[in-house]
């Protein structure tokens, strides 16, 4: 029974019992007749208003809440965790007119397309993991590009589960490489977000002593996805004195975006 209609019977009980204990009291008697107290009728049409207005609003119900302004939100679509490094060269279609492309071919660590040799070193020698992430040769796919301004490298493969080092992360903002006449400085940039996936992104600024005391620079940036099982990555090198107008300067994390997204079997863009 809800509280209200509670309220309402013992209220009209104590009502009922001052009635009847004002009818006890002697009074005095006029013309023969009993002469009801002055207050006993005004209790009475007190407590038949009290009720009737308390049931009144025993009877209005609770109002009812605003409808809501939308429906219940959609969930986000799965992502797919299934990577197929095959699929790969469907991101070729990202390339501006003028860029001949090639399937990939020998060493394919970022490090390489840098312009390192194979004897190369890094110091803390703890932070060239990241410039080499360990990947199953068998596995690896990709290609390169080369037009105005600038070559482009998309390799994917799989790897370690492990994926990307924290501790090398953490210790290595900035670290040295050197293979030969070349030496380069590496530094962290930000890397672009993508879903379930972990991501870094390495500038290489790399310097070649050639004959005659002849330095040839190059600039590299190498945009990295550590995905469940694989790894991908996209380097675009490029010339610091050259004429021409280059790539925009955020090619190479939107390439990745759009390699990690062919590779979980998404349709490429455009196509």
């Amino acid at each position: 029974m809800p509280a209200a209609f509670v309220g309402v019977f013992i209220l009209v009980d104590l009502l009922s019992w001052a009635s009847s204990m004002s009818l006890r009291t002697e009074v005095p008697k006029r013309s023969g007749m009993t002469t009801q107290p002055w207050y006993q009728g005004g209790v009475r049409i007190f407590a038949v208003a009290l009720v009737l207005a308390l049931c009144a609003a025993c009877g209005e119900s609770e109002p009812a809440p605003p409808p809501s302004s939308s429906g219940p939100s959609a969930a986000p679509p799965a992502v797919n965790t299934v990577i197929d490094p095959a699929k790969v060269g469907r991101t070729r279609t990202a390339l501006p007119a003028g860029f001949e492309v090639a399937d990939v071919t020998g060493r394919v660590a970022p490090v390489a397309m840098w312009g390192l040799g194979a004897q190369w070193t890094a110091e803390p020698p703890a932070c060239g993991v990241l410039a080499d992430p360990p990947v199953d040769p068998v596995s690896v796919r990709g290609w390169s590009a080369s037009g105005p301004g600038a070559i482009v490298y998309v390799v994917a493969a799989a790897a370690a589960p492990v994926g990307l080092d924290d501790v090398a992360r953490a210790e290595c903002g900035e670290f040295t490489v050197l293979a030969g006449h070349t030496s380069g400085t590496v530094s962290m940039v930000d890397a672009p977000p993508i879903a379930d996936a972990r991501t870094l992104t390495l500038r290489a600024e790399t310097v070649t002593v050639v004959e005659g005391s002849t330095e040839t620079r190059s600039h590299a940036d190498t945009f990295t996805a550590y995905l469940p099982g694989h790894v991908a990555y996209v380097t675009v090198v490029t010339d610091p004195g050259s004429a021409e107008p280059g790539l925009p300067a955020d090619f190479g994390a939107t390439l990745l975006s759009s390699t990690v997204s062919a590779l979980r079997g998404a349709a490429p863009a455009g196509g």
